[in-house]
């Protein structure tokens, strides 16, 4: 009896010794480390992901900013701070053939030497100029293809656009032309931006493979494979070019760097547990883009990362909901989550600056259906448009929405600027705001 009260009066001893602070189990540089972890996630500590406006009221001191130019943002997707300040007072249209898995897919307008490429239901190939004038247009799918309505990633340089597809088709188009150059056909259908890079091109299928192709005549120079998914993601994956490596994410969240001449391995950097794989349909990357030495990206599973674009480790993380992607200029981070907050983040610490609600302005119960699509940042003001069918200008030095805007009924694309004119997609027509 007496060594089991001995035993209960010494645990009792060192479970009280445990949680004193001032005891020496507990070190005061041990102390100072965890404030400091907390100090940057304290926002985010009681509630799973961010559903708050912090800081709300702080203003961006807009005129210490430097501007930073868009066309120059294709190797690291970083759209900046671009030169657009548009009345967005009048609201022209070119339509199309109904592209009838426009929403299960994120299709992209592309602008090559101020022109603005797009395409139809049947695979079509559109190119305007700058005056809205239809300059040609193209198809080089089959009746068959056809009928199977492929959606088409586009990316070019100078000379060439490159075409993948859905039905795992790719091919090369005299971009001043339309005519075709090559035509070939993957194993796997494509659900990825394509980059351009020293007389190559890259892109990953649905497979999780990076493809290295010859834009000469789209032979395959090399691949390179990373964890095939159990279910195949409509989540477009992303690519940048970065000190001669390829940085390219998959569909179940792991981040890979691959050189671009040989396709060696340089690092990868697992970002989800292994239940990812089980969920793989659900679960959502934002693009990958480049912020001086760090790539930045985030996701619907809570996080948004900053890793070392040397070695892949993490620099640091934060509770961020969100798949669209993020925009860096002058050390600042700016993001929309899922919820409606545009969220303010500092590019070294990964601290939170400031964030606001911008769904205030519909009715609650349907906030919840509202998704933010994409968005860019003009000289004044924030461009969002959402999955329905709207546009949010929103002032970038006090976060507040200046104007809700109707573009469709429906779901559009991200935007677009070319000039003073700003586009977004829609599944049947190209939509000119100026």
């Amino acid at each position: 009896m007496n060594k089991i009260l001995k035993l209960f009066i010494l645990s009792l001893f060192l479970f009280s010794c445990s949680l004193n602070p001032d005891s020496s189990f507990w070190s005061k540089r041990k102390i100072n480390e965890e404030q400091k972890i907390i100090n940057i996630k304290r926002v985010t500590k009681k509630e799973e992901i961010l559903l708050k406006e912090i800081n709300s009221s702080l203003e961006i001191n807009l005129s210490s900013l430097k501007k930073e130019n868009y066309p120059l943002s294709y190797f690291d997707n970083n759209n900046g701070r671009t030169d657009y300040d548009g009345t967005l007072k009048s609201i022209s249209k070119y339509k199309f053939s109904k592209i009838e898995k426009f929403n299960e897919y994120e299709p992209e307008i592309i602008i090559n030497q101020n022109n603005i490429i797009f395409f139809d239901n049947k695979g079509t190939i559109l190119k305007f100029d700058e005056t809205s004038k239809l300059l040609w247009k193209k198809n080089y799918y089959t009746k068959v293809e056809k009928k199977l309505k492929p959606i088409l990633f586009l990316s070019a340089n100078q000379d060439i656009l490159i075409v993948v597809d859905t039905i795992a088709k790719y091919f090369a188009i005299n971009i001043k032309t339309g005519d075709l150059l090559w035509t070939k056909y993957n194993d796997s259908p494509f659900n990825s931006q394509i980059k351009i890079f020293k007389q190559r091109f890259y892109v990953v299928d649905a497979n999780n493979v990076l493809h290295c192709y010859s834009l000469k005549n789209g032979k395959e120079i090399w691949n390179f494979k990373t964890d095939k998914p159990l279910i195949k993601s409509q989540k477009k994956n992303s690519l940048i070019v970065k000190k001669n490596n390829i940085i390219f994410n998959n569909s179940v969240g792991d981040i890979t760097a691959v050189n671009s001449d040989t396709g060696e391995l340089v690092w990868q950097a697992p970002t989800q547990s292994k239940k990812i794989y089980d969920e793989s349909m659900f679960f959502k990357n934002s693009d990958l883009i480049s912020a001086k030495n760090s790539i930045l990206f985030s996701n619907n599973n809570n996080g948004f990362f900053s890793l070392d674009a040397d070695n892949g480790l993490v620099n640091w993380k934060q509770k961020i909901n969100s798949n669209v992607r993020p925009v860096f200029f002058n050390d600042l981070i700016l993001t929309i989550t899922n919820e409606g907050y545009l969220v303010i983040i500092d590019n070294e610490s990964g601290n939170l600056i400031r964030s606001n609600y911008l769904l205030s302005n519909f009715k609650k119960k349907k906030r919840k259906k509202i998704k933010p699509i994409g968005f860019i940042v003009g000289l004044n003001n924030i461009y969002l448009t959402l999955n329905n069918g709207k546009l949010l200008v929103v002032d970038i030095k006090t976060g507040s929405v200046n104007t809700v805007l109707k573009i469709d009924k429906g779901k559009v694309s991200s935007p677009i600027v070319q000039g003073q004119n700003l586009y977004v997609g829609k599944n049947n027509s190209i939509i000119k705001l100026n």
